[in-house]
């Protein structure tokens, strides 16, 4: 039982925390990382890669870009009313980030995007993204975040291409779902070894009835 403990203590600090919801998520993962990616957003391991792929490739050609990708109105922590005005919110993550961040700033949500920078015009950016609303339509939060970006880089003058041979990330630095399925098979292994060591230690006695003296006493004529 204290081993399972243990076990279920570990999950519970191994769970990444941008899967946490606080006064604002993205502006505590932007910080340090180019790229926001809650758990809800649905993006594959494989559109994972790419995304972060191409905004090293921004940064490493003088164009320093940070994206947030925002599923649902939980990422935004207490600033749901900023859900579906994405525009609006990337002016509000930037102003938190201008701190330590001067560069662009992309925000995707279903409905759209949003584009901000500290200093500076963003006209042909905004162009090049307003062209993409038609495109991206129905497509998924990844492939729309995967245009967006190589759009507003284009636009910019920093043409990007995701580079080829990209691998997924492994299950080790995967998702929280598949740290979560991982500790609880480890934990159902701790507990049922446990339980196996206490049989061995005790193991079960089964009492068998004495038979009657009548029944072992043996007939005679």
């Amino acid at each position: 039982m204290a081993a399972s403990i243990v076990v279920v203590a570990l999950a519970a600090g191994w769970v990444p925390g941008s899967a946490r919801a606080d006064g604002d998520p993205a502006s505590d993962v932007l910080v340090t990382q180019t790229l926001f990616l809650p758990w809800d957003a649905g993006v594959s391991a494989g559109q994972q890669a790419q995304l972060t792929a191409l905004l090293r490739e921004a940064d490493h050609d003088g164009f320093p870009l940070r994206a947030a990708l925002v599923a649902s109105s939980a990422d935004l922590g207490s600033v749901t009313e900023l859900w579906n005005q994405p525009q609006s919110y990337a002016a509000f993550l930037g102003d938190e980030l201008s701190l330590v961040y001067k560069g662009t700033l992309l925000v995707i949500m279903p409905d759209g995007f949003g584009l901000y920078r500290t200093n500076g015009s963003l006209g042909p950016e905004q162009a090049a993204l307003a062209s993409l609303r038609g495109v991206v339509a129905g497509a998924s939060l990844g492939s729309a975040a995967l245009l967006a970006v190589q759009h507003v880089a284009a636009a910019a003058g920093h043409p990007l291409s995701i580079p080829r041979g990209i691998r997924a990330p492994t299950t080790a630095s995967g998702s929280p779902d598949a740290i979560a399925w991982i500790v609880f098979v480890i934990g159902g292994a701790v507990i049922a070894l446990a339980w196996a060591g206490s049989l061995r230690a005790q193991p079960l006695r089964v009492r068998v009835p004495r038979q009657s003296a009548l029944s072992a006493r043996k007939w005679t004529p």
